[in-house]
């Protein structure tokens, strides 16, 4: 698993918005958080405050470090403190703000949420702040005003990756029904093959998927041929998904990514030797997310191979780095039931 500390790129939310900073400790955090290595970007962003240099910086990368460690309380005091400090500028503030509303909405603030939602309309009402409300709305059940800021977001943004934003939004609260509208909206103007399938995936529609896809991958679109595996996964082709997930390694895709479909295709024939050889393959150089899914699959594997104390030690492994995941929670009392 990744945690080496070579200089790397991470979209996050938006810019970083260095300050010029001559702080070591600050430049060695902002590398940290570049490469998703949350726990040193953290120490490192704590030594800068206790310097006292650049503190809107400094305070803002613990925040957004913590959030992503899931210390959501420490994450909205951090980030409370950076919108706090004078002489930043207003990108600066909305950034801040959109990840201060993300760590209440976690905490289930969603008062202190919806406050900083309307301060962050005084900044920009830009198609990101109208779905941050909108997905807010959703968590105290103000349908309506949710539905009227969805809308909004999509008049902005009209992609289809917004729609399935959106959908996802409505999905957490078990309202798929609602959330697939935009999907179908999004699905009407899209012309991407590759764009195309996602939708259809999404609205687990898998013979248009694969049809889209598989165009999309004719066409050279890599991360097309990594969804394609997923979509014959779904229709219970482990064969057919195997060939996807080689050949998207073979595109020089994410090595993470595709060895978790292998494993995938493995868990799914029972060879769960061999699942945990792609396992380890793809932990290798695995980033945050990528390094999620196989973690977890590496406790699946192992509970069905019945090794519930292999399974229970490597859950709370994965807890330590993903805490607030309430499946794994549930795993880890599971397991402790079974071991005793």
């Amino acid at each position: 698993m990744r945690k080496n500390r070579t200089i790397a790129l991470l979209a996050v939310c938006g810019a970083l918005f260095l300050s010029g900073c001559t702080n070591e400790a600050l430049k060695q955090a902002q590398q940290d958080l570049e490469q998703e290595n949350y726990e040193y970007a953290l120490e490192g962003y704590q030594e800068a405050i206790s310097q006292g240099e650049d503190l809107a910086e400094a305070y803002r990368g613990a925040g957004v470090s913590a959030l992503k460690l899931g210390q959501y309380e420490n994450a909205v005091e951090y980030l409370g403190e950076a919108f706090a400090q004078e002489k930043t500028s207003d990108s600066f503030q909305k950034d801040v703000l959109s990840y201060k509303i993300t760590a209440e909405y976690k905490l289930g603030q969603y008062e202190e949420a919806l406050s900083d939602c309307q301060s962050l309309m005084n900044y920009s009402a830009d198609a990101d702040t109208y779905y941050l409300a909108g997905r807010v709305n959703l968590a105290v059940d103000a349908y309506e005003e949710a539905q009227a800021n969805f809308e909004k977001a999509c008049e902005k943004d009209g992609s289809s990756q917004m729609a399935i934003q959106i959908y996802e939004a409505y999905k957490e609260k078990e309202m798929e029904a609602d959330g697939s509208r935009y999907l179908e909206q999004a699905l009407e103007k899209e012309e991407n093959s590759y764009q195309k399938g996602q939708l259809y995936y999404y609205m687990e529609d898998y013979e248009n998927a694969k049809e889209q896809l598989q165009k999309a991958v004719d066409q050279k679109e890599t991360e097309a041929a990594c969804l394609l595996g997923q979509v014959y996964l779904e229709k219970g082709d482990t064969a057919g998904a195997r060939e996807m997930f080689q050949q998207y390694l073979d595109m020089e895709g994410t090595r993470a990514k595709g060895y978790n479909g292998l494993a995938l295709c493995d868990i799914k024939e029972g060879n769960y030797e061999e699942a945990l050889k792609n396992i380890e393959a793809g932990l290798e150089d695995a980033e945050t997310e990528d390094m999620k899914l196989l973690m977890f699959n590496e406790v699946v594997v192992y509970e069905k191979m019945s090794d519930f104390a292999t399974a229970k030690e490597k859950a709370d492994k994965y807890t330590e780095w993903f805490p607030d995941d309430e499946e794994m929670q549930k795993e880890q009392t599971f397991l402790a039931s079974r071991i005793g």
